[in-house]
């Protein structure tokens, strides 16, 4: 499936330094900001600096590089906010949204890391 990026959108705006962001983390591949509408005491988004649309395309196609860099930073944000189990932590949750169906809104590539309350379940029950 060919992805069509569009260079526009507000995380590839915010990588360009057009629209200002509160920085948690950046390295070379990846950058780590929190979310401007926040749904937990923890909400940090991470971004890879690629033009990547969905999970599927940063996992299909970027370079084992960008991969790693992603998950490490991933890995550090929780344990540097000391949210993860092994950092003395209560947990978090990461969450990726892809495509219409899962209401992505943004057409870059990027997960939620939600921590610091309790999270509930993760999909209400079908009615």
């Amino acid at each position: 499936m060919a992805y069509m990026y569009d260079d526009q959108n507000i995380f590839a705006k915010i990588l360009r330094g057009e629209i200002p962001n509160n920085t948690v983390l950046e390295t070379e591949h990846t950058l780590a900001f929190r979310d401007i509408a926040p749904q937990a005491p923890e909400h940090i988004l991470v971004i890879p600096k690629g033009p990547y649309v969905t999970y599927d395309h940063f996992a299909g196609t970027a370079s084992e590089a960008e991969i790693v860099d992603f998950a490490r930073a991933s890995a550090k944000i929780s344990n540097d906010l000391g949210v993860a189990p092994g950092a003395g932590g209560n947990g978090f949750r990461v969450i990726t949204n892809a495509g219409e169906d899962a209401i992505q809104e943004v057409p870059h590539f990027h997960i939620h890391i939600l921590a610091g309350r309790p999270l509930g379940g993760i999909l209400p029950a079908e009615g």
